[in-house]
C-alpha cells in the first residue's frame, strides 16, 4: 500500500477511534484552532480512498467513511518498512540503536530478556 502524509494518518487516527465518522465528525475530534476547512478535511478522506486506507457508505451527496485496514495492519506494514530499511531487518540493530539512545528502561530490558529467555 502507498505511504501515508502526515495529515493522512492524522486523520486515519481519527477514524480508528469513532470507526464511522462523516466528514464533520473528523472535524470536530481535531485540535485545530481554527478548525481546517471542511473541503480540505474531505479533499484527504477522499485521498485515502483512492490509497486504500478508507471505505465509504453514500447517502444522497453525503459520505459516511469508515477504515478499509485496522491500525494493527497499518501498524504492521509501517514497522516492516521502517526495520527493514533503516534497520536492515536486524532485531539486534533495532535493539542497539534503542539501548544508545536511551529509550529502554531498565524494566523494558528485563522485560525483553524474559521474553528471549522464554522463547528459547
Amino acid at each position: 500500500m502507498e505511504e501515508l502524509t502526515k495529515a493522512e494518518e492524522r486523520i486515519m487516527q481519527i477514524l480508528w477511534k469513532l470507526q464511522t465518522a462523516f466528514v464533520k465528525d473528523i472535524i470536530d475530534e481535531l485540535d485545530d484552532e481554527p478548525k481546517p476547512p471542511y473541503n480540505t478535511i474531505s479533499s484527504i478522506v477522499r485521498l485515502l480512498a483512492k490509497k486504500g486506507y478508507v471505505n465509504y457508505k453514500a447517502y444522497g451527496k453525503t459520505y459516511e467513511y469508515f477504515p478499509a485496514i485496522s491500525k494493527e495492519e497499518y501498524t504492521k506494514l509501517t514497522f516492516s518498512k521502517i526495520f527493514s530499511g533503516y534497520f536492515d531487518s536486524s532485531p539486534a540493530s533495532l535493539l542497539s540503536f534503542m539501548v544508545k539512545e536511551e529509550k529502554l528502561s531498565k524494566k523494558d530490558i528485563e522485560e525483553l530478556q524474559a521474553l528471549i529467555n522464554k522463547n528459547k
